[in-house]
């Protein structure tokens, strides 16, 4: 495929308008959604601004290349821009955005797409094409250089892959006359070798650009270098266990997590994807002459081995609950659902009936439900203090679920034991290098396990159990009113962030009640106030048709199904376009919804499901009541107050291209 298959002549904009980057991801947009190569502006554009957030893509040079992969766009494309007069988008270099590649991947994207956006992004490091591109006039002279480089690439690719040939068969022929069977480097070339892993969150330009550019610069030092890239496609050109031994060090130029354990015990740089571009010579000066950290998978590397950037301790702990919980949806989800259909047998046979105790078994305290606590701890502790962690967290939730300190006991049980493999590394820090090797089979496990599960015995077990059960008493001696009272705020957390931690948050403190006391009134609270959201705005998009895009009402029937399924981040494209409206709309339905659950005594038990298990509720009636309720309420505050379509300012863009 060639790439000017993708970046079609009728999406081209010569004389960018924009002056300002929002301005200019704007118009950009509006040239794919006025050729139908995008069926949700709004989506894309929210993905465009979340990669944007991992860091700016204007790489420098005067070029910006946005980039989104998404289920918003139609057909692969990239849409090429100029700029005469500049941009400020927020580039690596501090420099104004004169040439934009802004490209559109869909989700379902082809191999041969990624390969060709691959190869686009290869060409824009290249200092003297660029300066060809800024001085074309028209979408035919764009076409025709990119044909032209494209054409002279391939050549230079097919004739380093015959080099390469050429250069393994040397290599063959050293090892059979070696007589020590060691070789360092590249046998045709006996100097540095050094091997680097390239990755970016979306793997679609960065990635691509950075092994280019460490390659191009490793030839003018004289270096030889192997690449592996993390792209869309998944990891290309995978570094053998060979090559990793005798590189001279390694370079990790990744904005996301790649394997490492490999490259322990070796002198390893990692940075941001961004450096690999914009860096390539200090990269791989310092990874050729060693003078860097050694890693080591089990503990830290030194300062200079970690990735850049600072991140808020609230961030920190965000991130490692996230971890926790994320392991632990999957039991959450698949005993619920299998608890869920055997109650529905039980209502048609009885307890005793074979398939129900199968199902009870396998689904509840017997088996997937036995795990929620451990799993949370221990993928708590795991994403603290990696893998060492793990052990003693899963052991430390057991406990806590085992002394009724329950999903309180394992959240602290967690970070316990990820804090305590952090501290254990300090204190061995000391000992003989002949003795690293005992660390991860013997001193963390040992040591890990024994700090942790005593602190819990002692301490944490007895305290949260505690809590636990006067929180519990609590909830059972809770009046009608107060009932109401936390149903209303379950419910209206459900609806902040859509996924985010408050509606986690809700969601695990009905599931730990649950648990607890196999009364599901509080999941009653937060699946109706989870499923209003979505339906929200499905019945907004129907009900006010004039006021949103026929984009925006194709992805509001998509909502429908979503809200019945219990699916809050349906609701999510819509609340990050329009996030003051759509929020206080939906954390009014919702929490209206949550505190008529517990004013109608609804109980639910089943931690999933949405519509699907709304009969097994004591009143299912009154639960779907309860829901449309919310949803309706929803509905007409977000309709209403939403401003009329026109004002939309990427349909207004898209109107003004086609002028």
């Amino acid at each position: 495929m060639r790439i000017t298959d993708l970046m079609i002549k009728q999406t081209m904009i010569m004389d960018l308008q924009a002056t300002t980057k929002d301005a200019a991801i704007d118009e950009l947009i509006a040239s794919l959604a006025a050729n139908g190569r995008i069926n949700d502006p709004v989506l894309f554009k929210q993905m465009i601004l979340k990669r944007e957030e991992e860091s700016s893509t204007g790489i420098g040079g005067g070029i910006a290349m946005p980039h989104a992969k998404t289920k918003a766009v139609n057909e692969a494309t990239v849409v090429f821009a100029k700029s005469a007069g500049g941009v400020e988008f927020e580039s690596l270099d501090g420099e104004p955005a004169h040439l934009f590649f802004m490209i559109a991947a869909p989700e379902g994207a082809a191999n041969t797409h990624l390969r060709t956006l691959a190869a686009l992004s290869r060409l824009l490091i290249d200092v003297e094409f660029i300066d060809q591109l800024k001085n074309t006039k028209t979408p035919d002279e764009v076409a025709a250089l990119f044909d032209a480089k494209q054409e002279e690439q391939e050549a230079a690719k097919k004739a380093e892959e015959e080099k390469a040939k050429q250069e393994e068969e040397a290599k063959a022929k050293a090892e059979q006359s070696s007589t020590s069977g060691m070789i360092v480097g590249n046998p045709s070339n006996m100097e540095a070798f050094v091997v680097a892993v390239t990755a970016c969150p979306t793997g679609i330009a960065h990635t691509f650009m950075a092994e280019d550019a460490l390659k191009k610069k490793a030839k003018e030092l004289g270096i030889n270098i192997r690449v592996e890239t993390n792209g869309s496609e998944g990891a290309k050109n995978v570094l053998t266990p060979d090559e990793i031994r005798r590189a001279s060090g390694v370079i990790v130029a990744a904005d996301k997590q790649v394997e490492m354990a490999r490259f322990d015990g070796k002198p390893l740089l990692q940075r941001p994807v961004s450096d690999g571009i914009r860096k390539p010579e200090e990269l791989i000066r310092k990874a050729a002459a060693g003078e860097v950290p050694i890693y080591r998978s089990q503990g830290k590397a030194a300062s200079d081995a970690a990735p850049a950037g600072k991140i808020s301790v609230g961030s920190k702990i965000y991130k490692d609950l996230m971890n926790g919980i994320s392991h632990m949806l999957p039991f959450v989800v698949g005993g619920g659902i299998l608890l869920a259909i055997s109650f529905l047998f039980e209502q048609i046979a009885s307890v005793d009936n074979p398939i129900v105790k199968l199902l009870q078994t396998i689904g509840g305290g017997d088996g997937a439900f036995h795990f929620l606590i451990p799993i949370l701890a221990g993928f708590i502790a795991m994403s603290i203090g990696d893998r060492p962690a793990l052990m003693p967290g899963i052991v430390g939730g057991f406990m806590a679920a085992s002394s009724n300190a329950g999903f309180l006991g394992g959240l602290a049980a967690g970070f316990l034991a990820g804090y305590i493999v952090i501290g254990l590394r300090k204190v061995f820090a000391g000992i003989p290098q002949t003795l690293d090797g005992l660390k991860p089979i013997l001193l963390y496990p040992v040591f890990g396990l024994l700090v942790t599960g005593a602190i819990m015995y002692y301490l944490f077990d007895p305290f949260f159990s505690w809590i636990n059960t006067g929180l519990i008493d609590v909830l059972n001696n809770l009046g009608t009113g107060n009932a109401v009272l936390l149903g209303l705020v379950l419910g209206g957390m459900m609806a902040i962030d859509m996924g985010g931690p408050f509606n986690k948050a809700a969601y695990t403190f009905a599931i730990g009640v649950f648990t607890s006391t196999g009364d599901g009134a509080m999941m009653a609270a937060v699946m109706a106030g989870g499923m209003v959201p979505p339906l929200a705005i499905a019945l907004a998009t129907t009900l006010f048709k004039n006021k949103f895009t026929e984009d925006e009402r194709k992805s509001g029937i998509t909502n429908y199904v979503l809200g019945l399924s219990f699916i809050t981040e349906g609701a999510i494209p819509f609340a990050a376009a329009d996030p003051m409206r759509v929020l206080t709309s939906c954390i009014l339905g919702s929490a209206v919804a949550g505190g008529l659950t517990q004013f109608w005594k609804i109980n639910i038990p089943a931690p999933h499901g949405g519509i699907f298990v709304a009969a097994l509720a004591n009143h299912a009636l009154l639960f779907l009541l309860a829901v449309a309720i919310g949803a309706v309420i929803s509905a007409l505050v977000f309709g209403v107050w939403k401003k009329p379509l026109v004002e939309n300012p990427v349909e207004v863009s898209a109107k003004r291209s086609l002028v």
